[in-house]
């Protein structure tokens, strides 16, 4: 069994290398779908009876070890020295470095790699994240999947 939850996020960013818009500081109203595979929830009288997982045990998970620190924040590649300059001088801001360029495809694998340490199979159910599904706008997304970054 598949479950899929969806969470929304606003970031800055820019892609210091790109030779059109995209170089330029801007930001987007990311949308994150994180799905996780499992067996159902068979156990009489639990809580999750019937389910993978709850969806709000999904988004809680995923809204602390994820969601809230990239919201609102600035997500920067580290070598992208004037911008990390910038942000370094300006007081308390929600910066996010990163060692590679924040593209789509490049946030989704990042993504995968945390979100992937955060969900346990705390019900024996064989839970496990599958996918991360990052849209950067509502008509382009990258998808990082198991196995397949």
């Amino acid at each position: 069994m598949l479950i899929t939850r969806k969470l929304e996020f606003d970031a800055g960013h820019r892609i210091s290398t790109h030779n059109s818009q995209c170089r330029h500081l801007h930001g987007h109203r990311y949308v994150i779908e994180i799905t996780l595979s499992g067996n159902i929830i068979s156990e009489k009288g639990v809580a999750q009876q019937g389910m993978v997982m709850d969806f709000s045990e999904v988004k809680r998970i995923a809204k602390s070890a994820l969601v809230d620190k990239w919201d609102h924040a600035f997500l920067v590649y580290s070598g992208d020295a004037p911008v990390m300059q910038f942000l370094q001088s300006l007081e308390d801001h929600k910066t996010v470095v990163l060692d590679v360029q924040p593209t789509a495809e490049n946030l989704a694998v990042i993504a995968f790699g945390i979100l992937d340490e955060a969900y346990q199979d705390i019900y024996g159910n064989h839970l496990q994240l599958e996918q991360v599904r990052l849209f950067e706008t509502p008509n382009c997304w990258a998808d990082a999947i198991r196995g397949a970054h």
